[in-house]
């Protein structure tokens, strides 16, 4: 019985990569009304591309030849600049109930210029029990030509009544090799590079392209990766959550400073106001503390996505060392630190490792749960201490 020949992918999803199921589903609602449905959750793990292939099925629904990738519907798709794409991303802990109904109101609406009328919400894990209820009369009752997408880890990340409206389409972890051809071929990227970041990223499309143009990134994960063969000892694992979270904060600062004097300076300037006297009037400070506020807000959770990345490097140390102990073909994610897993592995039992990995994701569950991060950190660095040599 032979088999049927893989529908072609279209242009638009160049840069979604191993996901083929994924696309074949996507692409046949593109092209066939019957497959087509109003709500959209993409799930997969970090990294995995969950954005890339809302836009790109967002540019595919808009494009008149259902993806062709360069057309003025596709690229404004993909850049999320399209009069007919409303896209939230939040960089707070959580959306709001205000964000949300604004979304709402713009679901309402028929499209400008092409045949949808799209809502992406790249955080919808971070809808909370009331912003998600104010989603769910537009879910049941659907308006003409408005399409939902939403974006989250997994199911269990969203409120079951937002799930159970919606199709879901689960994205994988793409592999190493499809990860570093997508840097060579869309960011240049050296071959030797692009595979190193690849891997070191675990497949971790934004961070991999991040550890390949980004030397401080490349050093900081090489500092948080050391850290598994230096703990020996009490004061060792406070010194270690005391690095981990200063990598975290100075990463934060590099990042977000700069972009929140510009940001405060806009504003001023929007309000008519003199950015260099001394006091503003009082309508002037409200809005300024209310800006204020919400960069607070983005750093705490910046700060809390730095930790979580660097625990997932530190986790990957000890993966390393069970693959040793297991004699397991298995590629190492940190084969260019080869002898702090070497050395890991001969001070561990397998047991051992077991226990130091479940400390760690305690730990992730703690910060995540608003437990403060350094406390956290403290009490997963303890149990993360070399025994003696066996």
């Amino acid at each position: 019985m032979s088999v049927p020949a893989a529908t072609p992918q279209a242009p638009i999803w160049r840069d979604v990569v191993g996901q083929s199921e994924t696309i074949e589903t996507l692409q046949r609602a593109v092209s066939d009304a019957a497959a087509m449905t109003h709500a959209w959750l993409f799930t997969g793990p970090p990294g995995s591309g969950r954005s890339t292939a809302a836009r790109a099925f967002a540019g595919a629904l808009l494009c008149p030849a259902g993806g062709c990738g360069d057309c003025r519907e596709c690229r404004t798709a993909l850049d999320g600049t399209h009069a007919d794409v409303d896209l939230l991303a939040t960089e707070a802990l959580s959306i709001g109930v205000a964000a949300t109904r604004d979304l709402v109101q713009l679901a309402g609406r028929s499209p400008s210029v092409g045949r949808y009328r799209i809502i992406l919400i790249e955080d919808a894990d971070r809808l909370t029990e009331q912003s998600g209820n104010a989603l769910l009369k537009a879910l049941e009752e659907p308006t003409p030509r408005t399409v939902w997408l939403l974006c989250a880890p997994s199911l269990e990340d969203v409120l079951i009544t937002v799930r159970s409206r919606s199709r879901h389409v689960r994205l994988r972890t793409p592999p190493v090799a499809e990860v570093a051809r997508l840097l060579q071929r869309r960011d240049g990227i050296d071959p030797g590079m692009a595979t190193y970041a690849a891997r070191a990223a675990q497949s971790h499309i934004g961070l991999a392209k991040r550890l390949a143009t980004d030397e401080g990134a490349r050093i900081r994960r090489r500092d948080t990766i050391t850290m598994a063969a230096r703990i020996r000892g009490v004061s060792d694992a406070v010194g270690a959550a005391a690095d981990l979270l200063q990598i975290a904060e100075q990463e934060r600062d590099r990042t977000l400073e700069t972009r929140g004097a510009a940001e405060k300076q806009r504003l001023l300037e929007t309000l008519g106001a003199d950015p260099s006297a001394r006091t503003q009037p009082p309508h002037v400070r409200a809005q300024v503390t209310a800006m204020e506020k919400e960069q607070k807000t983005r750093a705490t959770r910046f700060t809390r996505d730095m930790i979580d990345r660097a625990l997932v490097d530190l986790l990957s140390v000890y993966r390393d060392a069970l693959v040793l102990h297991a004699g397991s073909p298995v590629a190492l994610v940190n084969e260019d630190a080869r002898p702090v897993v070497e050395e890991v592995a001969r001070s561990f039992s397998g047991e051992g490792l077991l226990i130091a990995m479940e400390a760690i994701a305690t730990a992730r569950d703690r910060i995540a749960a608003n437990v403060a991060p350094l406390l956290a950190l403290e009490a997963m660095a303890v149990s993360l201490q070399l025994p003696a040599r066996r």
